[in-house]
């Protein structure tokens, strides 16, 4: 049996947590325990907090996924998603809310976050989220994800014709199937690093930067087949 210190247990996915609300904001980094294979170095109350200590940090400093509440005090999540990206190009944005508003869904993922889960989550649909977001994912909250893609249709406006690789078109077309990053890579029998990076490659050209963005641009456009 695999003990809890084997070398070969999956590293524990570096969370930050940003939200105003002290009591939900200490509940959340409690779920961030090594058992769950997650941690929570860094909990702010405010965008500002964290976006300072963002741009002291570097490389393994850097958080792997950001849980960023909305209605902060300040400037509110929605605004600081670019500036999170600027600073921190792998980190995974998921947005903490209290509201199921078609605008805001729409609003948060055009401008990068990957997910979107309502704070009456349960504690484990959360850890859930924080690892499939690590993977490549895009948790949604069960009633975000019924309408997500249609959100999105309708926000995108039309693009110019983009040219996608063999495999680029591959990979889009397992996206859209809804399969994790690793589910990808363990299909086409290549590293989860090498599909990190025709991933990075397909967003660029798609202009997009999330999964749940990307499929709503093939689809939108006709680029996979269905």
């Amino acid at each position: 049996m695999t003990s809890p210190e084997s070398p070969t247990e999956s590293p524990s996915v570096r969370v930050w947590l940003v939200e105003d609300h002290d009591l939900l904001r200490k509940t959340l980094a409690r779920l961030c325990v090594p058992s769950r294979r997650i941690v929570c170095p860094h909990a702010f109350g405010n965008a500002e907090a964290m976006l300072t200590e963002l741009k002291r940090s570097k490389g393994d400093e850097l958080p792997e996924v950001l849980l960023l509440d909305v209605g902060l005090p300040g400037r509110s999540g929605l605004e600081i998603i670019g500036d999170v990206h600027q600073l921190a190009p792998d980190c995974r944005v998921v947005i903490l809310t209290v509201f199921e508003d078609e605008k805001k869904i729409g609003a948060a993922i055009s401008a990068g976050a990957c997910g979107y889960l309502v704070k009456t989550a349960r504690p484990e649909e959360i850890v859930a989220a924080i690892h499939e977001a690590a993977e490549g994912g895009s948790p949604m909250s069960p009633a975000v994800a019924a309408s997500v893609v249609h959100i999105l249709a309708k926000l995108t406006k039309p693009s110019p014709k983009v040219s996608l690789t063999p495999r680029e078109q591959e990979i889009l077309g397992l996206i859209v199937e809804g399969l994790t990053a690793k589910e990808i890579a363990e299909k086409l029998d290549v590293s989860v690093h090498t599909t990190d990076t025709h991933t990075r490659h397909l967003f660029k050209k798609l202009g997009v930067h999330s999964r749940a963005a990307a499929v709503a641009r093939a689809l939108k456009d006709n680029l996979v087949a269905r």
